[in-house]
């Protein structure tokens, strides 16, 4: 039972989360050779930027400084 865990900001839509789950599933089953596509865990964790660091500097403080 393999589990793809992705974490990313807030703001995709369930549209293209489902595109990304679907995507991940397919790539397990054929590149990873997982029995069927039922047995592939996708979880999605969405963290706010205020949550988030680059580099050591804190992602909504280098939004600020890109507006």
């Amino acid at each position: 039972m393999p589990i793809v865990r992705v974490e990313m900001l807030p703001g995709r839509s369930d549209e293209q989360k489902a595109e990304l789950v679907k995507a991940m599933t397919d790539a397990m089953v054929n590149i990873a050779k997982t029995p069927s596509a039922d047995s592939v865990h996708v979880i999605i964790t969405e963290t706010a930027g205020e949550n988030w660091a680059m580099g050591g500097e804190m992602l909504s403080e280098r939004m600020k400084a890109r507006t």
